[in-house]
């Protein structure tokens, strides 16, 4: 093992440049040659890379997004694409690949390796927490913070002028920002990941803004996953108005959540997951991820880590409804 590259594939999450810099350092610290990729599995296979040194990493702890840049890359699904990948990391004399990213990356890692035989190792980083096999993502703490200061400042408002707020936030198809900002905000409602809009239950978000309003409360936040369709949040609006008439206003908080500072958390997890996939390496795993379980950053096949979470936590739902009352 001397020479290993990483790259940063999908969706940006804070916390990222913390394990980048974990990797490049101990890397380094194992005499072993560090190589970034730009852009993903794009710049890998334009060939934008890189070597790193201490320098290059100096002064990232605190930075969002990437250093490496990110991107997506939907024809890596190709046999031919991803040999023309390994091609490169072979023509490169990279011996190992290690991945920062989501289930979709880690499943171009996955075939990577099970086709052309490169070590990989995977990094979970994505702000929805929904790689299964790990019980956190980097990005995901900083992204629900950031949500959490959003919501107070809307809170402010919403009580000053008797006013419904309906807060959309990330999570397509993960059920796990919108829970815990939720939770977190004293939210009244929350509007899980739908497919279709039909699928929300008006009726009862009306009867709870309503509950609320016949014991003195002018005011009420609502948070509404993005999910699959696009306009979710103004369908309610519009249907609490014209079924119910009960007026709202639409605050969409879209991609602040993937940048800001990352919180001490996705540091500190991020920093021994950049330090372990390195170690890994070294100790002759050929497909692992670096996951958080029970409290602990530990090893997992990569195996099982190819796939998304979606349930929701109903404890946390209950209590929601619990306090909400």
């Amino acid at each position: 093992m001397n020479r290993i590259a990483v790259l940063c594939s999908g969706g940006d999450s804070p916390g990222m440049n913390c394990a980048i810099r974990a990797v490049v350092r101990t890397c380094l610290a194992n005499d072993i040659e560090i190589f970034g990729i730009r852009r993903g599995y794009a710049g890998l296979l334009e060939g934008s890379q890189h070597q790193m040194d201490t320098a290059s990493v100096g002064n990232i702890l605190q930075k969002g997004g990437t250093i490496l840049q990110t991107s997506r890359c939907p024809e890596f699904i190709k046999p031919e694409i991803r040999a023309e990948a390994a091609h490169i990391l072979k023509r490169k004399n990279i011996d190992a690949l290690i991945v920062i990213g989501g289930n979709g990356s880690f499943n171009g890692a996955w075939e990577l390796h099970k086709e052309h035989g490169i070590p990989v190792v995977g990094i979970p980083g994505t702000i929805d927490n929904d790689i299964e096999g790990t019980d956190y993502s980097i990005g995901f703490d900083t992204a629900v913070q950031t949500a959490i200061e959003a919501v107070d400042k809307i809170r402010d408002t919403a009580h000053s002028h008797d006013r419904t707020f309906i807060v959309e936030v990330m999570g397509r198809k993960s059920p796990a920002i919108a829970l815990h900002v939720g939770l977190c905000t004293g939210a009244e409602n929350i509007i899980f990941p739908v497919q279709e809009e039909k699928e929300v239950d008006i009726d009862t978000i009306a009867n709870d803004i309503k509950r609320g309003l016949k014991r003195g409360k002018g005011s009420s936040i609502i948070i509404a996953s993005e999910g699959e369709t696009e306009g979710l949040s103004h369908y309610v609006h519009n249907e609490l108005l014209d079924k119910h008439k009960l007026d709202s206003r639409v605050c969409i908080l879209g991609h602040i959540q993937r940048g800001g500072n990352p919180t001490a958390r996705d540091r500190f997890i991020a920093t021994q997951m950049g330090h372990l996939a390195v170690k890994s390496l070294l100790a002759g795993e050929k497909a692992s991820v670096t996951a958080e379980q029970n409290g602990q950053v530990v090893l997992e096949k990569l195996e099982n880590c190819l796939g998304k979470k979606f349930e929701v936590e109903e404890k946390y739902v209950e209590i929601v409804k619990t306090l909400s009352k």
